[in-house]
């Protein structure tokens, strides 16, 4: 049985995961962290029994837990420490925080030696494939736009699963139709300019969870490949299977796509 530390155990996200793991019979949870909410029983959050785990506000828990794998569904400073100190203390991390840069990851690939780091930009199993077949489409169309839509809580834009998307577009075909617009009536209309100028469209609106629509378009018709999640335990199935295969991937894996065979 693979014991489990999360951070960011009161956020929903980190919520969820805590419910997750205890729901799981081949996982134990053993430590969580928050510091907004330490001293807190963990039952209090997740409604399940918890063995009496109490929320901490120190990464040590996890050590003195002796988790063997931490998820980190925090925001990006604070994700940044504590994965610093998961290499230092050879534990193994499942990251779901997005707004890691480039010197990020490599700080990371540096630094996970004796442990292992998983770094997904989205772990529901459908936008994997979303993006999946959004690249295995791109050679064939001349333009494209991404729409990404999230709750009205989430503080970056555009979404990373929309960065990477873009990435993974571009990367499949760098042949695009330039943009028609000649007056832009009004400042941003036309989103921002992802990787080889693909416009990315980010909507924040109260009520939504997480959501993407990439469009396709060539002479005469469209492709529309769309995800939408519309609970969080829509990421559970991806994040379970991360945590119990990170100890097998040396080093750090960017992307749920290597575990599932993509």
């Amino acid at each position: 049985m693979t014991r489990v530390g999360v951070f960011g155990a009161g956020g929903r996200m980190g919520t969820t995961v805590c419910q997750a793991v205890i729901d799981d019979p081949a996982l134990e949870l053993v430590a969580a962290v928050d510091p907004h909410h330490a001293g807190l029983d963990l039952r209090q959050l997740t409604g399940r029994d918890s063995a009496g785990i109490q929320v901490s506000s120190s990464p040590d828990a996890l050590a003195d837990a002796g988790a063997e794998v931490a998820v980190d569904f925090t925001v990006i400073d604070g994700a940044r420490e504590n994965l610093r100190w998961c290499a230092a203390h050879g534990v193994h991390a499942v990251v779901g925080t997005s707004g890691f840069t480039d010197a990020d990851l490599d700080e990371l690939r540096a630094a996970f030696g004796t442990s292992n780091c998983l770094v997904a930009a989205n772990f529901a199993i459908g936008a994997v494939l979303m993006m999946r077949l959004a690249e295995i489409a791109a050679p064939w169309f001349e333009t494209t736009e991404i729409i990404e839509l999230h709750h009205d809580a989430k503080v970056d834009a555009p979404s990373g699963t929309a960065l990477l998307t873009a990435q993974r577009i571009a990367a499949s075909s760098s042949e695009w139709a330039p943009d028609p617009t000649v007056d832009t009536v009004v400042e941003g209309a036309r989103g921002g300019q992802g990787p080889a100028g693909i416009p990315i469209h980010a909507v924040r609106l109260r009520g939504l969870v997480a959501h993407q629509e990439v469009l396709f378009g060539t002479t005469g018709q469209t492709l529309s490949i769309r995800h939408d999640t519309t609970d969080r335990s829509s990421f559970m199935p991806g994040v379970l299977l991360a945590v119990k295969a990170v100890a097998d991937r040396p080093g750090v894996t960017l992307g749920l796509e290597a575990v599932l065979g993509l």
